[in-house]
């Protein structure tokens, strides 16, 4: 809930700009005299002279009844949003391949996953309505991260993918099968509650490892109603490659020859209801993902009620306040000129 104060007539404001002006012009004013003789005698204290703190009261009173007149008010704002978002699962690949150096961010050389980190953390940020979990693969597919509204979190673990944090291989048709069985548990816990769900699988190679046939994998999602958005990462052919010694230490780049297999990957898109990306520089990979994001994205309905106070009359008692004190300020001296 959103508080904020305003005035309903803000331009009776205007009228205390002529305080001062009536002010100046009351000290001015002449006060007629009578030259008597002796008169030193018998005077006695001019109670003109004495209303100084009744006359400012009564100004303060003016300025007061003023700003009740403008109607102060205060406005709470509440907003209320019926939205189902949707379950997405992110499949990235962690096999060897994926640090071949075919990718430039920033006019620097990068590695495939080193290209790919930030594009992730962007569509992640932007799907906030949405849960998303992330599933890391090389030879075996493991759940990096679970289904979670949790976005900063879940972009820290993004950034702590590395490769060789599982052994090497590129399980495809598992790593589909272990997103799909994530879905269908979220399914379970927001049964409703969603829009939707779909996969977004990140690999450069070809299926080599894991139980599954990337097919098999796919028609499981197929049954599930999980589309699959499939994006090739890094080029066919010969690709610069970080040469490391036993202990993994670089000692140079070499170049090696790397398939990437769109083919497959088109079917995986095909048989889902999905679609399939060709990301060759970091430029394209981006621009996959805000397609992906362009296209899964559901408007949602957004009501806003507006509570308004009336405060006028705190300052409306503060002149009636004001006043009554100038009044018996005035009496008051009045008494003790005349005692």
């Amino acid at each position: 809930m959103h508080t904020k104060f305003q005035l309903a007539e803000p331009w009776w404001l205007l009228a205390i700009v002529a305080l001062p002006i009536v002010a100046w012009f009351r000290g001015r004013r002449s006060v007629a005299a009578m030259i008597l003789p002796n008169a030193g005698a018998w005077r006695r204290p001019s109670v003109i002279g004495g209303t100084k703190l009744s006359t400012t009261l009564i100004f303060l009173s003016a300025a007061a009844t003023i700003l009740a007149l403008a109607r102060p008010q205060s406005v709470a704002t509440e907003r209320h949003s019926k939205s189902r978002g949707y379950d997405i699962i992110l499949a990235v690949d962690l096999s060897r391949s994926m640090e071949a150096e075919d990718y430039f961010v920033d006019r620097k050389r990068s590695n495939r996953l080193q290209a790919v980190k930030p594009v992730l953390s962007a569509f992640i940020n932007r799907r906030e309505n949405d849960r998303i979990g992330l599933i890391a693969f090389a030879g075996r597919a493991y759940t990096a991260a679970p289904l979670t509204f949790d976005h900063k979190w879940l972009g820290r673990q993004t950034e702590r993918l590395q490769i060789g944090l599982i052994e090497d291989g590129t399980a495809i048709g598992d790593s589909l099968a272990v997103a799909t069985s994530r879905l269908l548990e979220g399914a379970k816990e927001r049964a409703g509650e969603r829009e939707g769900a779909f996969i977004v699988l990140l690999t450069d190679g070809e299926n080599t490892a894991g139980i599954m046939e990337p097919m098999e994998g796919a028609k499981l999602a197929k049954d599930a109603g999980i589309r699959v958005y499939t994006i090739a990462a890094g080029k066919n052919g010969y690709v610069p490659f970080p040469r490391r010694n036993e202990r993994g230490e670089r000692i140079g780049t070499s170049q090696e020859f790397l398939r990437v297999d769109t083919e497959t990957l088109m079917k995986i898109a095909k048989e889902t209801d999905g679609e399939f990306f060709r990301a060759e520089s970091s430029d394209t990979i981006d621009q996959a993902f805000e397609k992906i994001d362009e296209t899964s994205t559901i408007e949602f309905e957004v009501q806003q009620y507006s509570t308004i106070t009336e405060l006028f009359s705190y300052p409306l008692y503060a002149a009636g306040l004001l006043a009554a004190l100038a009044v018996f300020s005035s009496r008051n001296k009045m008494r003790e000129a005349l005692a």
